[in-house]
């Protein structure tokens, strides 16, 4: 499976828009504290932000690629084995997983997902739920699948 993340503009349009002193000067911080060379890369990225994350939530049919983070003490009742046997019946969902010892008792474990949004994040809020898992954070991108087949050099790779 090919995946992409959307392309939201093909071409750029030019607009103006007015702040007051005082925001414009804590967005200039803001930029420069985030790196950015120039305000209209930030709008962009900005703007960028709000469109998908009202996407996400309004349209439940669409693709993301997701990581979900979560610290759990692995000494608390059958917690590992339940946490991994909800990994097992979402293996379509789970693509892969990092598990990182914090200290004696907590772990930190990172899921990298893959399909619906909704399913995605019920997953997410099903692991959430889990007695002695906290601190779990889940990050969404929405991607658009693309065609399973495609060609290189005049000769086709299937991808699955």
């Amino acid at each position: 499976m090919t995946i992409t993340i959307y392309k939201l503009e093909s071409t750029l349009e030019r607009f103006t828009i007015s702040l007051s002193d005082e925001l414009a000067a804590d967005f200039d911080q803001w930029i420069e504290a985030r790196g950015y060379s120039n305000r209209s890369e930030a709008v962009r990225d900005l703007l960028r932000k709000e469109v998908e994350t009202k996407r996400l939530n309004q349209d439940q049919t669409i693709y993301s690629v997701a990581t979900f983070s979560f610290v759990y003490n692995h000494h608390e009742r059958n917690l590992a084995e339940r946490v991994t046997g909800h990994q097992h019946q979402a293996h379509d969902l789970v693509v892969s997983t990092m598990h990182v010892h914090l200290d004696h008792d907590d772990c930190l474990e990172t899921l990298f997902l893959r399909g619906l949004t909704q399913q995605i994040r019920d997953f997410a809020d099903k692991l959430s739920a889990e007695t002695g898992v906290r601190h779990s954070a889940l990050n969404l991108i929405p991607v658009k699948v693309a065609a399973l087949h495609y060609a290189h050099h005049a000769h086709f790779h299937p991808h699955s």
